[in-house]
């Protein structure tokens, strides 16, 4: 595997990593690139890359636990999500409950939970998991409040190499090439 992107990778963000056993992402600018469309007949639609997708079912198939959380009410999201195989909760009003609900019902602490985002209704949630984590082109009222900041901007490849963090943190990388279509 080619890991020069993580090389650079503080030790503790690995050990933070390594703990992570429910990842929850944000979507808008987070898992996409935050524009919005709209069609004539007020119908929302999002553009996901292939790349975070493929990403997030690895996180998944390797034993943890994957929900998107967005204050937006957004059937695209919901759509993906299903897709994916993934939980989701739209239309959030407190990230943070929400979290708190998934990581109690899984039965873990705050320090094996990871969230993802990049704006304003992120911030609580950000500030009490145990690996907060931005893309790139976060707001910068929260870039002090997480843990890592991917190189990937939102909606462009952010999430999976999040994903690929965590992954080789866990050492289960060699396992998912090994097990990777010929």
């Amino acid at each position: 595997m080619d890991d020069r992107i993580f090389r650079e990778i503080p030790a503790d963000l690995l050990a933070r990593a390594a703990k992570v056993r429910l990842a929850c992402f944000d979507v808008d600018g987070t898992l996409t690139d935050g524009r919005l469309y709209f069609d004539a007949g007020h119908r929302e639609s999002k553009a996901f890359h292939v790349l975070d997708g493929q990403g997030l079912v690895l996180l998944r198939r390797s034993g943890i636990s994957v929900a998107f959380v967005t204050a937006r009410t957004s059937q695209a999201a919901l759509n993906r999500a299903r897709e994916l195989g993934l939980e989701a909760h739209d239309g959030v009003k407190d990230k943070l409950a929400c979290v708190a609900q998934l990581r109690d019902r899984l039965g873990l602490s705050m320090d094996e939970v990871a969230f993802m985002g990049d704006d304003l209704p992120d911030l609580h949630v950000l500030r009490a998991v145990g690996f907060a984590v931005a893309p790139a082109n976060a707001h910068p009222w929260i870039r002090d409040d997480v843990h890592w900041i991917t190189r990937a901007r939102g909606g462009d490849g952010a999430a999976r190499e999040f994903c690929d963090l965590v992954l080789l943190a866990q050492g289960k990388v060699d396992a998912l090439l090994a097990r990777a279509p010929a």
